[in-house]
């Protein structure tokens, strides 16, 4: 039976704002997610008509996906909004999810590769990405089936590159905006890609009226890769045009190719300011709050970090750089932890498998070369615990943020919204969040141990002035878009 078309708002994403778990007896628990589009789309309501098209990620999904059919989810379980999860195959989804979008995409934006040995473009490979460009199809198909005549489409990140242009050929009458959540690749460096590969992604972005990112560096570098691998022209602001691959000066505002015209936006997504007053003053943040102090000590100084181990994220420099802090500063033996919150993240992934037990590893060591009685240098935690995460940016004397390269980083914005007393933030330079919240961090190059720990150093040595004051104004910067903003900025502006 066809789907009627009903929405006039819809938002694709691979994770839906819900999950499945599938009991033994065959019933189905649901489980509502968070982020930052689970709030966005709540700013326009359930009566807007919007549609969330997502794919089903596990056996509880695929089980709720199957029994819904063609239909939406029961509103019962996502909060009333109106969702589609779709059933792919599992063998098609696990070869776009893991083998391109998770392996490929992220490793390219992220900077990720070991270039002497990675990576390798297969036969296995481009049988990955024929599973990537149908899981993308499957999305587009899905949407088309939904909208109604001249329907809003917002299309998230790089699982789903294709769904712009292959949208477009299905409904012509749509307007389509894409948003990526990542930084985006330079030229050379995107050009690891295969050829057909590197333009598909660029055509299948170009497929949309708008594409969108958290900050003008990832738009520039999206449109220079434009110009290099497509030839396409890129228009800025002032003399309107910088050419196929030109710089003709002034941001860049759009790129033309084959006789369309893509604008380009900035939206640098921020931290959810009530939410997470509100949610860091509850009973079990105080509870975790009342432990991780007693864990810490009385009257010493906490080093607070909180990533998933996500390769990008780190954390193996920054442990490094916290195990220099006490050899080169033994002022700060006993008087400091590093409370570091690592959380599992694609542990389906060898290399993410042993990465986390490199983060262990290293956690290991300092405490076995520094540790005393009294005093255990680092508090590693692994088991994912929001309400404890909460807890640690309220009490952080410090937070360290130092991605290799990540599209945002909300934590280096949500830290300085929940801190009690304030908190100085050492900050990369390779965060999206660096453009925001650059002038009043410590700023440090992400490669560079020992200039990691010289900024922890004078972070420790700030006042509790200095730090206050900075804190306020961070907390300002990283609540100037909060995610139902965010949300109502990207569908004005298509």
């Amino acid at each position: 039976m066809a789907v009627p078309r009903t929405a006039p708002i819809l938002v694709a994403s691979n994770r839906g704002p819900v999950s499945y778990t599938l009991g033994e007896d065959g019933s189905l628990t649901a489980r509502r997610g968070g982020g930052g589009l689970v709030s966005g789309l709540s700013a326009i309501g359930p009566e807007s008509g919007g549609v969330w098209v997502c794919a089903a990620l596990g056996e509880g999904d695929r089980e709720a996906a199957r029994r819904a059919g063609d239909s939406h989810l029961n509103p019962g379980d996502t909060g009333g909004q109106q969702v589609r999860m779709l059933d792919i195959a599992p063998d098609v989804f696990a070869a776009a999810y893991n083998g391109v979008a998770n392996s490929v995409l992220w490793f390219v934006h992220h900077l990720l590769y070991q270039t002497p040995v990675e990576p390798v473009f297969d036969a296995e490979f481009a049988e990955q990405w024929a599973a990537y460009e149908s899981y993308n199809a499957a999305f587009a198909d899905a949407l088309a089936q939904e909208a109604v005549d001249e329907a809003v489409v917002l299309v998230q990140d790089y699982h789903l590159a294709l769904v712009p242009a292959m949208l477009r050929e299905r409904r012509p009458d749509l307007r389509i905006g894409h948003f990526s959540h990542t930084p985006w690749a330079p030229p050379d460096y995107y050009r690891l890609l295969p050829d057909d590969v590197a333009a598909g992604v660029l055509r299948g972005i170009l497929g949309g009226d708008r594409a969108a990112f958290l900050t003008e560096r990832w738009a520039t570098a999206f449109a220079d890769c434009c110009a290099a691998v497509l030839g396409a022209e890129i228009v800025r602001d002032g003399d309107g045009s910088g050419g196929a691959g030109g710089d003709g000066g002034g941001m860049v505002t759009a790129v033309r190719f084959e006789g369309r015209e893509t604008r380009l936006g900035v939206h640098g997504l921020g931290a959810d300011a009530d939410f997470l007053r509100e949610r860091s003053r509850q009973p079990d943040v105080d509870e975790r709050l009342s432990t991780l102090r007693a864990q810490i000590g009385p009257g010493r100084k906490s080093i607070v970090r909180v990533d998933r181990t996500e390769l990008s994220k780190n954390i193996v420099r920054g442990l490094l750089a916290y195990r220099r802090l006490l050899e080169t500063r033994p002022e700060w033996r006993e008087r400091v932890v590093h409370v570091a919150f690592a959380y599992p993240s694609r542990q389906d992934l060898a290399v993410y498998r042993d990465y986390t037990e490199r983060v262990r590893r290293i956690a290991d060591e300092i405490n076995e070369e520094y540790g005393t009685e009294g005093w255990t240098p680092v508090a590693l935690h692994v088991k994912d615990d929001f309400a404890r995460s909460l807890a640690a940016y309220r009490l952080a004397d410090v937070a360290l943020v130092n991605p290799i390269r990540d599209g945002m980083n909300l934590v280096a914005k949500e830290v300085p919204v929940v801190s009690e007393r304030g908190c100085a933030l050492v900050l990369s330079r390779e965060a999206g969040a660096y453009a925001e919240l650059g002038e009043d961090a410590l700023v440090v190059n992400p490669y560079d141990v020992e200039g990691t720990a010289r900024a922890l150093h004078e972070a420790l040595r700030m006042s509790d002035d200095e730090r206050a004051d900075r804190t306020k104004r961070l907390a300002a910067a990283a609540t100037a878009l909060p995610p139902q903003a965010w949300f109502l900025a990207q569908l004005r502006a298509l």
